[in-house]
């Protein structure tokens, strides 16, 4: 006869029913985070070992001081790919901490949780189910099991854009501008690094206007950026089939479409809304005018760097530009705002309803519902994250509304252009800067994922009722 003792669940010696013990699997199983959570938790950790960095006296000019808020500020700009400073890169930063910077910029751009399996990839060639999952959620476009050839391809092509591009910079720094190799060199690298990042860090005071109708310089910079900004997915899909756009996906379709529409929109919107203004484009030639307006056109896809004084710029373009930052770049690349791909999903929603069709269509696929509400609810919280920080600094700074709104959406777009106001505005609103920085590149829908613990689907369905809409 079997003793009672040796079964699960028996009695202790005390006579005591014992409580099953849970199986450590479905322990770690239970309390393992969500992968969108360790994307948010990996940069937070980021911005906080940024911060340290840069708060170390080798990081500053000899004389200087950094305040906590002035490392958490520039750490979170940098790691977020943003290009906003509340002190001067080149003159308060040494060139340790512009190294910082730099690093922060290539990091933040290729991912946390992106780098970090990479790096696990290469040290011992394998990638775990959680790591492909994290990396996955970050990049927001493949499946797990795609995530390794994916990572690889990005750090290529990363490496040979920037390194295309630095040498390019490099050479007009030492041969036109008369740089010592290693200083131009430096420069070539910087500035390209953070180019094709969107960051928008610029080691000039006043970033690039000196350079505003120099072809080699500008050129090759908004070159990266838009081949930074266009998205990953996009640029590995046009390499295998390049010659056959009828193979490419309805998400490559949408971002070219919408590129090819707002890069040449936003050019001409710059150069005829700035033509006559004689603090940007006036007292440039015709030649010059072209270049520096087609640069500007480029920069809202949050990118940050500005060859004409922003400050200086019409109000109206401030206004134009907001809604060009809003909108921001492609999808799983290194720009911000809401992405082309989620503005043109609202236009085909629209164009859709207008058509009294039942389903909405985009290059001859339908899209699914669930794309629809994401659209929107990423859209929606964009408005809100852009409006509630913009009336509360309206209420409480001397600043005019079109400055604040410039400056806010260019945190939460993640672009870096600023109208001269970031530095001056009190302690807490550059703190609420730094959250739509870190929010706008962790992304809308990443972070509130990251707040739930789980999703609660519903067993039932209620009975339908028709709203009066409009």
């Amino acid at each position: 006869m079997t003793s009672t003792t040796s079964r699960a669940g028996s009695a202790d010696g005390a006579g005591r029913p014992r409580r099953p013990r849970r199986p450590a699997r479905a322990w770690r199983t239970r309390f393992s985070p969500h992968p969108a959570q360790l994307t948010v938790a990996g940069f937070a950790v980021g911005v906080l070992a940024g911060t340290v960095l840069l708060l170390l006296p080798f990081s500053h000019r000899e004389g200087l001081r950094t305040t906590v808020v002035e490392a958490l500020f520039t750490a979170t700009s940098a790691l977020c790919v943003t290009g906003l400073a509340v002190v001067d890169t080149p003159t308060h930063w040494s060139t340790a901490g512009q190294v910082v910077i730099l690093v922060l910029i290539q990091v933040g751009g290729f991912g946390i949780m992106a780098l970090a399996s990479l790096l696990g990839v290469l040290i011992t060639h394998r990638l775990g189910l959680r790591g492909r999952l994290a990396a996955a959620a970050e990049a927001r476009t493949v499946q797990a099991g795609d995530v390794r050839t994916l990572l690889i391809g990005i750090a290529r092509l990363t490496l040979v854009v920037e390194a295309v591009t630095a040498a390019v910079l490099a050479a007009r720094f030492a041969l036109g501008y008369g740089e010592p190799l290693p200083r131009a060199l430096w420069l070539g690298v910087f500035h390209s690094v953070s180019a094709f990042n969107n960051a928008g860090f610029a080691l000039y005071s006043d970033s690039l206007v000196r350079f505003a109708t120099d072809p080699w310089i500008c050129v090759p910079i908004a070159a990266a950026v838009v081949l930074g900004g266009i998205g990953f997915p996009v640029l590995f899909e046009l390499r295998r089939h390049l010659r056959t756009p009828a193979r490419w996906s309805l998400h490559t379709k949408a971002t070219l479409l919408g590129t090819a529409v707002l890069l040449p929109a936003a050019a001409a919107f710059f150069t005829l809304a700035e033509w006559g203004n004689p603090g940007t484009l006036g007292p440039m030639s015709v030649p010059g005018k072209l270049l520096a307006g087609a640069f500007q056109g480029v920069m809202p896809r949050t990118a940050g760097f500005n060859s004409v004084d922003v400050a200086q710029m019409n109000t109206g373009t401030w206004l134009g530009t907001d809604v060009l930052m809003f909108i921001g770049g492609g999808s799983a690349g290194t720009a911000g705002g809401i992405k082309i791909t989620t503005f043109a999903v609202l236009l085909f929603v629209i164009v859709s309803e207008a058509r009294g069709d039942d389903d909405v269509l985009a290059f001859g696929r339908r899209l699914p519902r669930g794309v629809q509400r994401q659209a929107l609810s990423v859209a929606l919280l964009g408005v809100a994250a852009v409006v509630v920080p913009a009336v509360a600094f309206a209420l409480t700074t001397p600043f005019t509304l079109d400055r604040i709104l410039y400056e806010v959406v260019s945190a939460f777009a993640t672009v870096g252009l600023s109208t001269g106001i970031t530095a001056q505005l009190p302690v807490p609103h550059q703190l609420v800067l730094v959250l739509l920085m870190f929010l706008g590149r962790t992304g809308t829908i990443t972070l509130a994922t990251a707040l739930a613990l789980r999703t609660r689907p519903r067993l039932y369905r209620l009975p339908p009722e028709r709203p009066i809409v409009g």
